[in-house]
């Protein structure tokens, strides 16, 4: 019997196919990790929080919703700059450890969400579906499950990337190792204070939750409250609010009317965190050719205001 690598690491094309009913049917056992981390980080309030926990919890959010809003939706989902094969592979292994799956998956997703916002083909639109549907339900049903790889052809010839989008829970399992023994460092220790539990809860459970409900806020909040500045076909809107906790991706209206740019707050005052980021990583050639706002959509959004 011969053995294949490659069909090892790279799994059989999925394709897709039309959800079942009204847009899918929740897979309940097959989401038990999902509804499981909800309940353990309740445990986090057991234990004394101080600011070390604190402060944990914000670096291990703030790492990994860069690398989401960053490498998932501007790089991989809209191509908005260019980088390594290396800085590529390690931007989708941290935001991989968000437990948002692989990066197949969801640039896939998001440019599906793109050709179909707010229609009956959006599976998470809040108004074709259920405000909290659209928040979280759809990530748990059988819709959700298969990466539609006819989506992303740009990406299926790096085998890397399919590996760890067929093994997405690698990088999330070896970071709440990490996060249990970091307090076996003995200056790390001296340093925090943190026992290995309050390290693990606020290192690894608490943010991920957050970066969980932050990131579902897009597809739920940015559908139904906030501005519209420009004319779009969907009911995408800005949310300053949201573009706070999701590094700036809550300029949802602008991204919408202009998905291909690498800046998401095109105005003065929308504040965009992860662009701020990624300008500072091309300082060091890390990455590079972020695509800017183009003028004429600017003067869209003043003429569609007059």
């Amino acid at each position: 019997m011969s053995f294949s690598l490659s069909k090892w690491v790279c799994p059989p094309p999925e394709t897709f196919n039309e959800p079942l009913g009204s847009g899918g049917r929740v897979e309940w056992f097959r989401c038990l990790p999902y509804v499981l981390i909800h309940l353990i980080t309740v445990l986090a309030f057991f234990y004394p929080v101080t600011i070390s926990c604190l402060v944990v919890a914000l670096v291990s959010y703030s790492l990994r919703m860069f690398s989401i809003t960053a490498f998932y939706h501007r790089y991989f989902s809209h191509r908005s700059f260019k980088t390594s094969r290396l800085v590529q592979f390690i931007g989708a292994f941290v935001a991989c450890s968000s437990g948002q799956r692989g990066p197949l998956w969801w640039a896939a997703h998001h440019r599906r969400h793109h050709k179909h916002s707010d229609t009956e083909e959006d599976v998470h639109s809040p108004h074709t579906k259920s405000f909290f549907w659209s928040h979280t339900l759809w990530f748990m049903t059988d819709y959700a499950v298969p990466t539609f790889l006819k989506e992303i052809p740009d990406w299926l010839k790096f085998k890397e990337l399919r590996f760890l989008n067929r093994f997405d829970w690698i990088p999330l399992v070896l970071l709440g190792f990490a996060c249990y023994y970091a307090p076996e460092i003995t200056w790390f220790a001296e340093l925090t204070g943190l026992s290995n539990m309050q390290m693990l809860l606020w290192g690894f459970f608490v943010p991920t939750i957050v970066l969980y409900h932050a990131t579902f806020a897009v597809n739920s909040i940015t559908h139904m409250f906030g501005k519209r500045r420009f004319n779009t076909k969907d009911e995408s809107r800005n949310n300053w609010i949201v573009a706070i906790f999701a590094f700036g991706e809550g300029w949802h209206n602008n991204h919408h009317f202009f998905p291909g740019s690498a800046r998401q707050g095109f105005f003065k005052g929308e504040f965009d965190l992860t662009y701020y980021g990624l300008k500072f990583l091309s300082f060091f050639g890390l990455v590079r050719d972020l695509r800017p706002v183009p003028g004429w959509v600017k003067q869209k959004a003043i003429d569609s205001s007059s």
